[in-house]
């Protein structure tokens, strides 16, 4: 059965997502870019920064993560930030540019005594204006509903890698415990922020894995992390072999494809990125951004480069959080190889 280019779906089958993976790049990229400005003003990004506001000492053994107290990556622990301190930051993220305020934690689920601070920070960062967003790990159905009443927008939770490769990268937690708690955060009211790794050593058919976990949710996440490993002195996957570029792209592709009406959000991974990378990443429908000097304790292309890059791309920064969806359009059918492909 031949589905509508940027009809959003829950029933995705493996051999359609592979089949999208075999197109041709020039294909795959243009199918993407088609599907994107159905849902999507064409050249414009939404702009979110990132603050770290509990550092290290993580008990988790995310291969990849220097924040694991299991690695020795030279990271200074650092203790829950002052509310004032995260506001600070946060003013100055919004005269950057701004319009989402990220505040992340490494802990493996906040404790008690941190949930009043937090919520505290929901709650004054929303009155600047901003959409909030917070990852402090997994949550039960109690601490996603605090977050939710302090009026928290997103919650951040990836599930990184498909079900099968997930045991070479992490074993503190299961995969399970992250799709529970993107179910808690779902059932609280809030969005959606999930997605996932790349580069980590993993097969394609682990990306399709990934890739269908994230589409087939019975709602799909309103934002869609794409991640390329930073490899961490002291990390497991520190001599991890790089990536190719246009495996990459194919991923942000791909995901747009698949969830057509989330934001695709290039994270961590920019700063190996040059900008023919990244601009071929926005024609694939990336449309969202970490934005600022550093993504949580690895480094981040600084705003003034990011300004510099949307401006030779004629891209301008997303101004509100309430998106006006683009007038109708005639809905074409999806590139016939791939029909071929997957029947």
């Amino acid at each position: 059965m031949q589905a509508e280019l940027g009809t959003v779906r829950s029933d995705w089958t493996r051999k359609e997502v592979e089949a999208l993976f075999a197109l041709p790049f020039n294909d795959l990229v243009f199918e993407a870019q088609r599907v994107h400005r159905i849902h999507f003003k064409a050249n414009e990004v939404q702009v979110s920064t990132l603050c770290s506001i509990k550092t290290g000492a993580c008990p988790e053994d995310c291969a990849y993560c220097p924040q694991s107290a299991r690695y020795n990556t030279g990271l200074e622990k650092e203790k829950l930030m002052a509310v004032a301190k995260v506001i600070e930051e946060a003013k100055e993220a919004k005269a950057a540019g701004a319009t989402r305020f990220c505040m992340g934690a490494a802990w493996r689920s906040p404790r008690a005594r941190d949930m009043e601070i937090v919520t505290e920070m929901v709650k004054e960062v929303k009155e600047l204006g901003l959409e909030t967003c917070m990852t402090l790990g997994m949550l039960d159905e109690s601490q996603a509903q605090n977050l939710a009443d302090a009026g928290l927008d997103y919650y951040n939770h990836n599930l990184d890698t498909s079900p099968e490769y997930y045991c070479d990268i992490i074993t503190t937690r299961t995969y399970q415990d992250r799709l529970d708690t993107l179910a808690n955060v779902r059932s609280a009211g809030m969005n959606v922020c999930s997605g996932g790794i790349v580069g980590m050593g993993e097969e394609e058919s682990d990306r399709i894995g990934l890739m269908l976990q994230l589409a087939n949710m019975e709602q799909q996440p309103e934002s869609v992390p794409i991640n390329q490993l930073v490899r961490v002195e002291g990390t497991p996957l520190a001599e991890q072999e790089e990536l190719d570029p246009f495996d990459f792209i194919r991923c942000i592709a791909v995901a747009r494809l698949m969830m057509p009406k989330s934001h695709v959000r290039l994270s961590a991974g920019r700063e190996q990125m040059n900008d023919q990378t990244q601009a071929w990443a926005f024609m694939a429908g990336a449309n969202s951004i970490f934005y600022g000097e550093k993504l949580l304790t690895t480094t981040n292309p600084e705003e003034n480069k990011d300004m510099a890059l949307f401006k030779r791309l004629g891209i301008e920064p997303e101004k509100s959080r309430v998106r006006e969806e683009p007038k109708a359009v005639p809905v074409p059918k999806l590139n016939e190889q791939f029909y071929e492909a997957a029947n």
